[in-house]
């Protein structure tokens, strides 16, 4: 081979060599290998059973870039109960499979079997996975997912460092047991949380608890000098530095207020879509939500803060969650010398329906609506009586798992696995304010069949419950779209 031909073999591999650099930085893989087993925690200082993911509780963060392949092998290391993880705000385009909604997108994940989740996370935001079977959420199976932007890009903010802050509501009975109360004939209901945790962390009056006894039997099943929960979580920031707070809510059943004493917060982000920043005193957040705001270290440095969560929308009966908003280099011990702050009254709507209108999309991050739609879907929230247990349900359907799957049965037409009859687009006349007992309410698993890149308007309508002048608030999820807020 002469000197040319040995120069185009050279350069040929340079560029072979650096088209490999390329696709391997703009899709990374991130492999992780997860065991899902129970173990005993005590995240408010009150011992109990929860599941963790590598023994962790909260379950790991996962760190990731716009961009990259998340692959998670995960193994069913539960006894008695299946396991399915929901990427709450994932699109999973391409991998329906890898959503993670047991008797939607998958079977579950049987006791000793392992599945794989592969997807691509194709845009920066702050996102969450969590437990979607059964009740487990609230049994501390849930975890952060923040995703950054890919090299090269720019967010439209900046800041000195970020930190995470997942919010929860938390019960000392077990998962199992709530979960057979709401099931039952009478209807048990679950009452308020006992704490609400900040970063897995909150504080129960051990006192109205000593005479029980812990799993080891060497002490009380409370204890509040255990290392879990004797010290809130910490927050540290320096001095005259602007952090971005990663907020996420996970909780089961609490609407929340959070806020960081004597600290403005610019709200930046939602739901993994930016928006116009507006400055808040404190966060109205719902679960299910995520937020990013940013926060300047700008009071005295000499003291430290209360970071503080409590119930919206319901009457308080857990008492504030806390954590220590820390300027270092004072000792992350040393505590506010304040009352932890309880925001807004739990029942100002005024106030609620005054921040929610400060939400948007922040110009040339989004794209705008159609100008109409091509099918409207109008879907009734109520309460009802079936056969004498407590059923919520959707223009009179209360939804049941399927036997198979919806994707494995679409995939392959297995034509008996669900309803096949139209589900209702509609609802009868019905009262929200003074509801009845519906006679026409019943059990079902319809489907919507929607055409691809069609438009539709859906309009959520929240009646009362089963009592009177009693509502509920409840966030609504979409997997795998976006939606406009109209």
């Amino acid at each position: 081979m002469n000197r040319r031909g040995y120069a185009l073999c050279f350069w040929s591999l340079l560029a072979l060599l650096v088209a490999v650099s390329i696709c391997t930085e703009a899709a990374r893989i991130r492999h992780y290998r997860w065991n899902v087993r129970y173990a005993y925690k005590s995240p408010d200082c009150y011992e109990k059973l929860v599941i963790t993911i590598n023994g962790e509780f909260p379950a790991p963060t996962i760190l990731a870039q716009e961009g990259d392949l998340i692959y998670v092998e995960l193994t069913n290391h539960l006894p008695t109960e299946n396991v399915a993880i929901h990427w709450h705000g994932i699109r999973q385009i391409g991998t329906p499979w890898s959503d993670g909604a047991e008797a939607i997108t998958q079977c579950p994940i049987v006791p000793g079997e392992t599945f794989v989740y592969k997807f691509t996370v194709d845009r920066p935001g702050t996102y969450f996975y969590h437990a979607h079977y059964g009740m487990q959420r609230s049994a501390g199976l849930y975890g952060s997912l923040h995703v950054a932007v890919a090299d090269g890009k720019q967010e439209p903010f900046s800041y000195d460092g970020e930190l995470s802050v997942v919010l929860n509501d938390w019960w000392h009975k077990s998962h199992e047991e709530q979960a057979h109360g709401l099931s039952s004939i009478p209807f048990v209901w679950v009452k308020e949380p006992e704490s609400l945790l900040i970063e897995g962390r909150g504080r129960y009056n051990c006192s109205l608890v000593q005479s029980l006894s812990n799993s080891a039997g060497d002490g009380s099943v409370c204890n509040s000098t255990n290392p879990q929960c004797s010290i809130p979580h910490i927050l540290t920031v320096k001095p005259g530095k602007t952090y971005r707070l990663r907020i996420t809510s996970v909780a089961s059943l609490s609407s929340f207020n959070f806020l960081i004493e004597g600290h403005n917060m610019t709200v930046v982000e939602a739901d993994a879509h930016y928006v116009e920043p507006f400055v808040v005193q404190n966060l109205n957040i719902y679960s299910g939500e995520t937020y990013s705001v940013l926060i300047k270290a700008d009071q005295d440095p000499s003291r430290n803060y209360w970071a503080a969560l409590n119930v919206r929308g319901r009457k308080p009966n857990t008492p504030t969650g806390r954590a220590i908003f820390n300027y270092n280099p004072n000792p992350s011990s040393m505590l506010p010398p304040s009352t932890p702050p309880t925001g807004p009254l739990w029942n100002d709507t005024s106030y609620t329906i005054n921040q929610a209108k400060l939400y948007k999309a922040r110009a040339g991050y989004v794209a705008p609506p159609p100008l109409q739609s091509t099918r409207r879907i109008i879907l009734l929230n109520t309460q009802n009586k079936i056969n004498g247990y407590f059923r919520w349900a959707l223009n009179n359907i209360s939804f049941v798992a399927p036997y198979t799957p919806y994707l494995i049965a679409l995939k392959y037409n297995l034509t008996k696995s669900f309803d096949r009859f139209q589900a209702p687009e509609n609802y009868t006349p019905y009262d929200i304010f003074s509801p009845q007992i519906n006679q026409n309410a019943t059990y079902g698993n319809p489907i919507y069949n929607l055409q691809f890149n069609s438009t539709v308007d859906v309009i959520l309508q929240n009646a009362n419950m089963l009592a009177a002048n009693t509502s509920e608030i409840h966030p609504w999820h979409l997997h795998g779209h976006d939606f406009w807020v109209l």
